[in-house]
């Protein structure tokens, strides 16, 4: 018996013997994380690079989005389900009526978000529904009234039509109009069985994850090994590093709102009717959203290399890029981080800028929020400067604080490191300044996983020098002369 008027995903699985078995909420959010690492490295496989520029797929995910790979954003439609969805006119000096188009073809062609109704069980679920060309397929994690958790999927037609059809007949009720629209494009991609290649594929992927996952658990426990002193061992090997969990959880927690609330701030701001005030404001949130979802990204990302063998593998993931297009979006953002702690920036780079190998999507949020911790290191007043020159193979990005001294009769006043506090095993703490970041073992672990190597020196007349060193592609290793 369904417990709702309309039965959840995992109720469908279950009924169709797709459920894994009932484990530990730890086991589940595992497997269900293994799975969409899998069905990430599938969908990128399966997309066409030449239509990069046309729709090829639908993704229905809850309770937030699941994918960033741009290369997923720019070419699946994407509608996020949740139960808590943001409300703009609690921002808003005036009533807009119909405030916000939760879904809007016109507007927003490849992100909608719809509610779900707190009470519907749905709610509770976490889901993601995969429409392409080329297969369908569902995957679910849930929790039953005893605390257990299960993960399910199945890439059978028919069961992805039953979960459809079951989310469907919500998106029916609360949305009947965007109904007709998103069944349309659900029927673009018949219902055939998928290739038997890609199931096969879709299992050498998720065995590689878990395979990755366990190794580097198994080395853990030989380079970590805990002594059994005490009654509570069994639980300390269970979880050895628990803050590095805690950090897992606590960056999903926050990034997800944070997303809700940055996807209704950008379809606000599609209209053309709003004033120029709530328009300057909405795009402070969406700048103050992003600016902390990328922050959210790093924290998760870190914790994730310190519990997967994810250095290794990410560097599958690393391809040629231009360094040039990354500093033009990065430098204006830098300037912002400067001038919000009275701090002047000055860069200087090659004449040409060289074609780097790294991971774009990761690069430039990592040196962001490189930058914005630097800034929060120094006092008002300070001058940064940031070099980019080559060296040998590779290119040298240096960030350093300049001395005030002028008078070179007089010894310049030795720099004071700021004072920081370790947090656990991946964070610390600045007293001064109430800032919380990455620890630089974590931020050099960030680095190596994009290809590149992190430095730092502390110099006494100029404070911390960072020096990031990015691996040039074979035909940039040349010669390049110096522009300010």
């Amino acid at each position: 018996m369904y417990k709702w008027i309309l039965p959840s995903l995992s109720e469908i699985l279950a009924a169709s013997q797709s459920t894994v078995a009932e484990c530990s909420p730890t086991k589940a959010q595992r497997q269900w994380r293994v799975s969409l690492a899998a069905t990430e490295h599938l969908l990128i496989n399966s997309l066409t690079p030449a239509d990069s520029e046309t729709t090829q797929g639908l993704i229905l995910a809850a309770p937030a989005p699941l994918f960033s790979q741009p290369i997923l954003t720019q070419s699946l439609q994407r509608v996020t389900f949740t139960a808590k969805p943001f409300n703009p006119l609690a921002l808003m000096p005036f009533e807009i009526p119909e405030a916000i188009a939760m879904v809007d073809a016109e507007i927003s062609p490849h992100e909608s978000v719809l509610p779900l109704l707190p009470a519907d069980p749905l709610a509770a679920e976490q889901f993601c529904l995969i429409f392409t060309d080329k297969f369908r397929l569902v995957l679910v994690l849930a929790e039953n009234d005893s605390g257990h958790k299960s993960f399910s999927f199945s890439f059978e037609p028919e069961v992805v039509q039953q979960a459809w059809r079951s989310l469907g007949a919500r998106v029916m009720l609360s949305n009947p109009d965007f109904f007709s629209e998103l069944d349309a494009l659900v029927e673009k991609y018949s219902p055939v069985a998928p290739d038997y290649r890609t199931v096969i594929q879709f299992s050498q992927l998720l065995l590689q994850e878990l395979t990755e996952s366990q190794e580097d658990k198994a080395t853990k426990e030989y380079t970590d090994p805990v002594t059994p002193t005490s009654s509570n061992s069994s639980s300390a090997k269970a979880s050895p590093r628990p803050d590095v969990e805690l950090l897992q959880a606590f960056a999903h927690e926050v990034r997800t709102p944070l997303t809700t609330i940055r996807t209704m701030t950008r379809l606000l701001l599609k209209r053309r009717d709003l004033p120029a005030n709530v328009t300057s404001r909405l795009e402070i949130i969406d700048h103050e959203c992003t600016e902390q979802i990328d922050r959210m990204e790093l924290l998760f990302k870190a914790a994730e290399l310190e519990t997967c063998a994810t250095v290794k593998s990410s560097s599958t993931q690393l391809t040629p890029m231009s360094l040039d297009q990354v500093l033009q979006q990065s430098i204006p953002r830098w300037q912002q981080a400067a001038n919000r702690r009275n701090l002047t920036l000055d860069v200087v780079l090659p004449q040409q800028l060289p074609t780097v190998v790294s991971n774009p999507n990761m690069l430039d949020r990592i040196l962001t929020g490189l930058m914005e911790n630097f800034t929060r290191s120094l006092p008002a007043g300070s001058h940064i400067q940031v070099q980019v020159i080559p060296a040998g193979d590779q290119l040298k990005l240096q960030l350093s604080p300049q001395t005030h001294c002028q008078d070179t009769n007089k010894t310049a006043t030795p720099a004071t490191p700021p004072i920081r506090k370790a947090l656990g095993q991946l964070l610390m703490f600045q007293p001064e300044t109430g800032t919380i970041s990455l620890n630089i073992t974590a931020t050099k672990h960030l680095f190596q996983a994009i290809g590149g190597k992190l430095i730092v020196r502390q110099r006494p007349q100029y404070g911390e020098v960072l020096t990031i060193f990015l691996p040039l592609e074979v035909s940039s290793k040349q010669k390049l002369g110096v522009r300010s």
